[in-house]
Parts: C-alpha cells; sequence; structure tokens
C-alpha cells in the first residue's frame, strides 16, 4: 500500500486535473478526510503544492524519460508527483522511487508500476538544473521560452510579467522564481476586535495589522478560531488599508466593497469602519462567494449587510457611498504562489472577457461615490491590461491620486498607483489606484 501522504498528494492533483478543483481548497478536504497531521499534512502539502507549481518542467522531463510518447492522465499524475521528490525535496531518490511505484500500484494498476520505475529511474540519472539544461529552450536563442520551462511557467504568463515589470526586467527570473517559493501564513488582527499581540510570528513589513506565522496551524490561534483575526496575504491587507485611508472632506459614513468575496478584505474594512463610526455594504455576485463573506463578517461590527448584486449594475442610487473598494476579478497572476494550478488554467484569450468587466465595475463605482468620495481599484494581477490600462482614461470622471501607503519600492505603471511584488515585498502582486471622483 501506498502511504497516506502521497496518496493525499495525488487526490489533489486528481481532483485539479478531473473536477477543476481549486488545490487549496480539495488538499484542505483531502487532509480532513484522511485524517492527517503534523509532518504528514506538512509533506502532503508540499508534495501536491509543489508538483502544482512545477507542473510544466516535470511534464518536459518525464516527457523525455519516456519510451513512448504518451501516457494516461493519472499514470502522468503520479509520475509528476515522483519527479517533484527526486528533484526539488528532501527524499532520498530509492524512497522517492519505491514509494511512488507503491502509489501506482494502489492507484493506477500493477501494470503501471514497471513503467513509473523506469522513467523515475531515468528522472533521478540528473538533477535539477542538469535538467533544465536538457529541456529548455536556449537561453540566448529564446530566454523568454528558457525562462518559461525553467521556473514552470506558461510562455503567456512569462511574457506579460516581463511587460509588467518594464524597465526592470531583469528581475523576471526573481519574481518566476518567487512564484514557486511557498508562501508563508500571514495573519491579521481585526483592529477594534484584536491586536497583533495576540498572534504568534513577528510582525508584517507593511501592513499595521499583519503577523508572518514560521509555524502550526493557524485554525489554533484562539483570536483565529472566535474571527476576531485572520489568515490573510499582506497584500490583500494593504488593500484594505488603502481604502480606508484616502482623506475625505464631509461625511465618511457608508462604505462599500462591490465585489467583496470571500471575505478577507471586507472584514479588515468592517473593523474599520467601526472604528469610525461608519458602515460597510459587502457585495459579492456569486452566492457561494457570498455566504463565505457572511461567515468572515459573522461576528463583525460596521456592517450594514451583505449583499448579492451585479457589480455592473447595482440597486442603489448614484452617491451612496463615500468609499469604494473595486477589488475586481482578474486574471489571479499575482498570486500563483498561493494558487499553483491557477497558471495552468488561465489563458491570455481569458483578458478579452475580464478587462470588459473591469471597466465596467470601475465605471459602477465612480456612479455610485459621492462627488469627492473615493474609489480604490485593485486587482491581484500585475497585467498591464488589467491595471494601467484600466485606470488611465478615466474620461473627465475622477482623477488619479496618490495611493495612501508607505510602501518602499512599489511605484505602479502609471504615476500615483501602486504595484506589490512577491520578489520585492513577499506579498502577492497586488495594484491599486486611487480614484477621487470629480464634483461635476
Amino acid at each position: 500500500m501506498a502511504d497516506a501522504p502521497r496518496l493525499a498528494a495525488y487526490e489533489v492533483l486528481r481532483a485539479v486535473r478531473v473536477d477543476d478543483a481549486y488545490a487549496n481548497l480539495a488538499l484542505a478536504q483531502v487532509l480532513r478526510d484522511q485524517r492527517l497531521t503534523g509532518r504528514d499534512a506538512g509533506f502532503a502539502t508540499e508534495l501536491a503544492a509543489g508538483t502544482l507549481r512545477g507542473l510544466g518542467l516535470y511534464d518536459a522531463v518525464i516527457d523525455a524519460c519516456l519510451d513512448r510518447g504518451k501516457v494516461k492522465p493519472r499514470v502522468r499524475d503520479v509520475l509528476r508527483l515522483g519527479a517533484h521528490q527526486l528533484l526539488a525535496m528532501r527524499v532520498p531518490a530509492h524512497a522517492a522511487v519505491s514509494a511512488t511505484v507503491d502509489l501506482a500500484r494502489t492507484r493506477t494498476g500493477a501494470p503501471s508500476a514497471g513503467l513509473v520505475n523506469a522513467v523515475l529511474r531515468r528522472v533521478g540519472e540528473h538533477d535539477l538544473a542538469g535538467w533544465v539544461d536538457r529541456v529548455a529552450p536556449d537561453a540566448a536563442a529564446d530566454p523568454i521560452g528558457h525562462l518559461a520551462v525553467a521556473h514552470s511557467h506558461p510562455r503567456w504568463v512569462v511574457a506579460e510579467l516581463a511587460s509588467s515589470l518594464g524597465d526592470r526586467a531583469e528581475e523576471l527570473s526573481d519574481l518566476l522564481a518567487a512564484d514557486n517559493d511557498p508562501p508563508e501564513v500571514v495573519l491579521v488582527a481585526r483592529p477594534g476586535r484584536s491586536d497583533p499581540s495576540e498572534l504568534p510570528g513577528e510582525p508584517t513589513a507593511f501592513s499595521p495589522y499583519g503577523v508572518r506565522m514560521s509555524e502550526g496551524d493557524p485554525r489554533a490561534v484562539p483570536a483565529v478560531a472566535e474571527g476576531r483575526a485572520g489568515v490573510q496575504d499582506e497584500g490583500s491587507q494593504l488593500v484594505a488599508v488603502a481604502a480606508a485611508a484616502a482623506p475625505l472632506e464631509g461625511r465618511d459614513e457608508r462604505w462599500l466593497d462591490l465585489c467583496a468575496g470571500p471575505g478577507g478584505k471586507a472584514a479588515l474594512l468592517a473593523a474599520l469602519a467601526a472604528q469610525r463610526g461608519a458602515r460597510l455594504v459587502a457585495n459579492e455576485v456569486q452566492p457561494h462567494r457570498a455566504d463565505l463573506v457572511r461567515r468572515a463578517l459573522a461576528a463583525a461590527e460596521g456592517v450594514e449587510e451583505v449583499t448579492t448584486y451585479d457589480g455592473r449594475r447595482p440597486p442603489w442610487a448614484a452617491g451612496s457611498f463615500d468609499r469604494v473598494l473595486v477589488d475586481a476579478p482578474c486574471s489571479g497572476l499575482g498570486a500563483l504562489r498561493r494558487r499553483p494550478e491557477a497558471r495552468w488554467r488561465r489563458q491570455r484569450a481569458d483578458l478579452a472577457d475580464l478587462v470588459p468587466l473591469q471597466r465596467a465595475l470601475l465605471d459602477s463605482a465612480l456612479d455610485l461615490v459621492r462627488p469627492g468620495g473615493v474609489v480604490l481599484y485593485a486587482t491581484c494581477s500585475p497585467v498591464l491590461a488589467e491595471t494601467a490600462e484600466v485606470v488611465a482614461d478615466l474620461t473627465g470622471r475622477g482623477e488619479l491620486e496618490p495611493v495612501s501607503l508607505e510602501v518602499p519600492d512599489a511605484a505602479g505603471p502609471i504615476p500615483d498607483t501602486i504595484q506589490l511584488w512577491p520578489h520585492r515585498h513577499a506579498t502577492d502582486a497586488m495594484f491599486a489606484a486611487q480614484v477621487r471622483r470629480s464634483a461635476g
């Protein structure tokens, strides 16, 4: 029988491939179902997530080791798991091969075990750098293609990230490498309900409410279990902080999170609103994500209601809000550390649908905010089509103003905007632009 952590990792890969599951949700479910904790859960997590990050490179290596061109998808999943152990984990080669052969017998049938054994022995003949030299395009002749294979990103993603870096394209390799680093767990102390000193770990560099956990299960932290704190990337925290920080003249009583799912930013915004006597409306068009928002806000003060309207056509009157956050649906290419499967699912063609949606949501937000009020537009993507190109032309409806965040080396692609980066700030690659609605 295969051991439980490898079985769990295989089930995650299968759920992602067959059911289009989100890896983090599939992993959490599998760990619960198989009652894995501690080191076993950690091994299964690194094996599943690391394999999904390295999928492109591992497939190229596997193809180079096959006598015949194709294997069944479930056998390929087993081979991918074996390749990750051999090339990127501290698992002795004999143990990686033997345990993965056992996994093949258990999950893909005895006839596949010989193939898995033979291919993995060939994989083990070279280390990761040696395989990159063998399977990646020549770096001088095709630099984008080389980086795409070496860092296991689709070629179009590498090209978009290179454009987003602009005149700092020499950082591209560092950015791609950072995408492949497992992210630290970051906690947020919701102001007025908890304090960062309650949370285990080191304070975050930029968010006054964040703490980086070095080890342990965040669900075991009392403030998290009680909903007074939560798990939230520092970049996401900073977006909520910026949305609340812009100076306003006149009333500051009613705030809107137009695209609130799954609720992390809304929970922090609600806490900040409560401290000022303001109220937050949290809107999320998808009912199942709206349920997640309700759960995140269940014990929060400062909440007016959770709604499920299409943010492009909401029912509120023009000028109903003093502040609006538009954390727009996007490609998610800024969160590849935490969503290892996303790089293989997204296509460049997706931008043709996403960008008009982003423009429409920003337009709607500018209708909903009062004259003199502020809209913060944010995406978890550095892709220029989703960031600079969405906010560059406001056609007289508002003025870009500097985002109220003091984060070094975070200038955005156009003046007054902010762009965070995994390799510079250890955050998701969040973009933020602040727009003050014109009085006219």
